[in-house]
């Protein structure tokens, strides 16, 4: 990147963007205030924004339901314990033929089964060998951690560009503010001097009377714009969860601010002015800029990439259905302990003959053989739900492409009427001071002195209005092309740089 040049601009210009003298007041409504930079607000953000923690809870939960698709493949143990007491042991009936060949057909035994005390213990583990269903959804889930992982990188990205927006708007209210001000100074001494003339008879009573209605119209709106100062930095406080919203006030000035010339600007500007994310060329790149940008924009945004694993998830869960119709294998081995006495209970019998144990091993198939049309209905469900994620990538990409085109025109347009409000702004400033010396000497009327300082605030204004456009665009386009401070771009590789 040139020296002096601010992120290689979209345009440049032969004009220079000097510096507007501002002064940033330090207390609001006599309470002391905190001045706090872009950067570190940006940074607080990002640990602290309650956006972003439930972002990141939600990953933890897809990280443990990776883990929770993995015990699907291991093997399981389960241990079944159980004792029963026989307050009457049953007893069963046989033929009596059985043991006397003499005894009548309707002759039976009663036999008793079982003692008064029987303990039974069973541990049984399975082994899955050939799971299909398991073996996809494993796959299914990581791709679910990654869509999540991109998730909260697009949740980063969106609150990046949340404080910046806000922090430009702090700006551009403080700016009203003190241009309102000065408007009211500005008229107070008018009225002053215009009340001074009156009583000497050189100005006469519709001036003195048209400067009130003019004061009595602006200090209402240098109230209202007091108001909105408090207002922008209550919305960022909560973006960044700063804990006193009535003493957070931001660095830097937009009147102040140089779009041409870096090295021209304070240190709280040029720590604004820096902070970007992708680069753009000058004007006589502007198509290789634009192609740049699209380029980016379709490997890094943020929303494309989700897009993208949604489709590859949607054919990952179509998979699964269609994995139902394969055979499943497990393995499973049993280790049975028995045992049982009469009397008072003695844990698993007191000798030999009161327990046994066996033991078994086998091998389970398991084949689907037609289970209605579930498992068809099933996965016309969700090849559907393919063709609909495939539709949202391709629209998702002609959304992405349209708005960094009008993104990249909105930041041209902004710079270039940045430089010609400068122009403005000193024109409006040297006319205001003309019209104040005629007015002082008597060669000039009131309404004339009065359009000039309307003149004035106006072009001051729709300078710090064109700036905050363009620093607005700016943040816009670094999340449409998937370059974001502090989440893709370092700053501090930059400034090394």
């Amino acid at each position: 990147m040139k020296s002096g040049r601010f992120g290689r601009l979209i345009v440049w210009s032969t004009l220079a963007v000097g510096p507007l003298l501002v002064t940033v007041p330090a207390t609001v409504s006599g309470q002391q205030t905190e001045m706090v930079g872009l950067t570190t607000l940006v940074r607080s953000a990002l640990d602290t924004n309650n956006q972003l923690v439930a972002a990141r809870e939600a990953f933890n939960t897809a990280t443990e339901q990776v883990s929770e698709a993995w015990s699907s493949v291991m093997p399981s143990v389960d241990l079944n314990a159980s004792y029963q007491r026989n307050l009457a042991v049953p007893v069963n009936f046989l033929p009596a033929v059985i043991f006397d060949p003499t005894a009548g057909e309707d002759d039976y035994l009663p036999v008793q089964f079982g003692a008064d005390n029987q303990w039974n213990s069973t541990i049984s583990v399975e082994q899955p060998i050939f799971r299909p269903s398991v073996i996809v959804a494993l796959g299914a889930a990581q791709r679910f951690v990654n869509l999540q992982v991109e998730s909260v990188r697009g949740q980063e990205q969106s609150v990046v560009t949340q404080v910046r927006n806000a922090y430009y708007q702090v700006l551009l209210a403080q700016e009203q503010a003190r241009l309102t001000d000065n408007s009211v100074r500005r008229v107070r001494e008018a009225l002053e001097e215009t009340r001074a003339l009156n009583r000497g008879g050189l100005a006469d009573d519709y001036s003195v009377l048209r400067l009130e209605v003019e004061l009595a119209n602006l200090e209402p709106n240098l109230r209202r714009a007091t108001n909105a100062v408090r207002q922008t930095r209550r919305n960022l406080a909560i973006l960044v969860n700063y804990p006193d919203h009535e003493a957070l006030t931001v660095e830097g000035s937009l009147a102040g601010m140089n779009l041409n010339d870096l090295a021209a600007n304070t240190p709280e500007n040029r720590a604004i002015l820096q902070f970007y994310g992708a680069e753009l060329d000058g004007l006589e790149g502007v198509e290789a800029a634009l192609e740049t940008g699209l380029s980016q924009a379709m490997e890094s945004r943020s929303d494309l990439r989700q897009l993208a694993l949604t489709e590859e998830l949607r054919h990952t869960e179509m998979r699964l259905e269609q994995a139902a119709y394969l055979p499943e294998i497990t393995v499973f081995g049993n280790y049975i302990v028995s045992a049982q006495n009469n009397g008072s209970p003695s844990f698993f019998g007191r000798g030999d003959g009161q327990s046994a144990t066996s033991r078994a091993l086998g091998l389970r198939v398991r084949l689907p053989i037609f289970q209605g049309f579930r498992r068809d209905a099933r996965i016309d469900q969700k090849r559907a739900s393919l063709r609909e994620a495939r539709a949202n990538s391709r629209q998702g990409t002609q959304a992405a492409e349209s708005q960094v085109r009008t993104i990249m025109d909105g930041i041209e347009e902004a710079f270039l009427r940045a430089i010609g409000q400068e122009l403005a702004v000193r024109q409006a400033q040297r006319g205001f001071e003309i019209a104040s010396a005629q007015y002082s000497e008597g060669l000039s009327s009131q309404l004339e002195l009065t359009d000039a300082e309307v003149a004035l605030r106006q072009s001051e204004f729709n300078y710090a209005q064109a700036v905050y456009d363009f620093l607005v665009a700016r943040a816009q386009f670094d999340e449409a092309t998937g370059q974001v401070p502090l989440v893709d771009v370092q700053l501090e590789q930059r400034g090394q740089q």
